[in-house]
């Protein structure tokens, strides 16, 4: 029988369009029924637009609906893809805007921080009906989120439902390593590596080059090749002083620490020549989603004119969705799953992003043991944050969601503690059309 393939907020035009071209290039996969949910019916008659064009191109014999009703396009789905917004740029605004007040610059803001954290207030209870639609009407789904904040997100709904086969995806972990492999003129097919932390705060422990370890190569581009220091600086920092490679770009791990952000002069030495998210920029992200709010209907109407590329991409979700119920291809990747034994000097139970084998028995985390205690101690701060704040949006108490963002490390390096208890009190009146205190 046809596969089923539910996308939940499918009215993100890029992640719709690449992850349905990706999973059409498997032949097990190719006559599926590619569901297509949205709360927004424009962007979402975009998408399958987008997708019957990708059908038509391959001659795929795949089966393309667009539903508003989120139930029917979970009922009896095999996979679930989840790209949501939840509250739109204009209530993220809130999350940059009011931070700076109280010096705290804010570059992307999506992840962690009192931004991330006050994302996740809003998102965790939509995650959470979301993924009890699953339970409901495809409780044997492999769900996949690529939501942001990832780690937050996956926390709650794993910890919620603890039987479904639930994981989170980001291309850093696989971006990075192509990074890391052109600037030492490896071929990317040639590198391996063991990559393990949490979501934007993954460490690879090791990284080789046909089984030699690749890392003095790596060091020397960065001290030496001022074009390549500058592309990261951030992240080439904490290379530099830590000795292992950091996942995500430097415009948000200048977000994640103390160092990079607390004073001008810092941001101007360390976060004006990157290329990557513009590290430099205050709310960067943010400015971008206002840039198109009224100019995103002629950038789709010029990618739906463009010819069409079959190739598939680098995102894992159609290799995994092909492991599962495709052809039976294992597939290793780096997904977010709760810590029972995987990492050993982070929180037992806090979300890690770790390899995870997919397969026919389906996801199966792998145990990496310990990171560098360096590492260590910097991933697992972000890590109890998280923990706490988690907790804290689950049981609807202010104080543990205050008390998280007081352990902060770009917070704490800028504000005391009275101050960022009148900055989450005015976050908090921001969101209380999503927060009833």
């Amino acid at each position: 029988m046809p596969k089923k393939i539910a996308f939940i907020g499918a009215g993100s035009f890029g992640f719709t369009r690449g992850l349905v071209r990706d999973i059409l290039t498997f032949p097990e996969l190719s006559d599926c029924t590619l569901a297509l949910m949205d709360i927004d019916e424009e962007r979402l008659n975009f998408s399958k637009q987008a997708c019957e064009k990708i059908v038509a191109a391959g001659n795929y014999p795949a089966k393309v609906v667009a539903i508003m009703d989120r139930r029917e396009a979970l009922d009896g789905a095999d996979g679930v893809l989840i790209t949501i917004l939840q509250g739109g740029p204009r209530v993220f605004a809130s999350d940059i805007e009011i931070p700076m007040k109280y010096g705290v610059d804010i570059n992307i803001g999506d992840t962690r921080g009192p931004s991330g954290i006050f994302r996740a207030l809003r998102t965790i209870p939509v995650m959470l009906d979301i993924i009890a639609d699953v339970a409901k009407y495809a409780p044997k789904a492999t769900v996949l989120n690529y939501t942001n904040p990832m780690a937050m997100l996956c926390r709650a709904v794993q910890g919620q439902y603890p039987d479904l086969a639930i994981t989170g995806l980001c291309h850093s972990v696989q971006g990075t390593a192509m990074m890391l492999a052109n600037w030492i003129g490896a071929p990317y097919e040639e590198v391996s590596y063991h990559c393990a932390g949490i979501n934007h705060q993954a460490w690879y422990i090791d990284f080789k080059w046909n089984g030699e370890d690749a890392y003095p190569k790596i060091r020397e581009a960065v001290e030496t090749r001022e074009d390549i220091y500058n592309a990261e600086q951030v992240r080439n920092e904490l290379f530099l002083h830590f000795g292992y490679y950091i996942t995500e770009s430097s415009g948000h791990n200048s977000e994640y620490c103390a160092w990079f952000r607390k004073r001008p002069d810092l941001i101007e030495k360390y976060c004006t020549h990157g290329t990557n998210w513009n590290p430099g920029h205050h709310r960067y992200i943010l400015d971008e989603y206002l840039k198109r709010e009224d100019t995103w209907r002629d950038g789709i109407q010029e990618e739906l004119a463009k010819p069409i590329n079959l190739e598939r991409g680098h995102e894992y979700a159609a290799s995994i969705f092909n492991a599962i119920f495709g052809d039976g291809t294992i597939f290793e990747f780096n997904g977010n799953v709760r810590n029972f034994g995987l990492v050993d000097n982070l929180p037992a139970g806090c979300c890690v992003e770790v390899p995870v084998m997919a397969s026919r028995r389906g996801l199966d985390p792998i145990a990496v043991g310990a990171l560098p205690p360096q590492c260590a101690m910097l991933t697992g701060l972000s890590a109890q944050i998280e923990e706490l704040a988690v907790d804290g949006i689950l049981t609807h108490d202010e104080d543990k969601i205050r008390r998280a963002i007081y352990m902060d490390p770009l917070t704490s390096a800028v504000c005391s503690l009275d101050e960022i208890k009148s900055m989450v009190g005015e976050m908090f009146e921001a969101n209380k059309e999503y927060w009833k205190g």
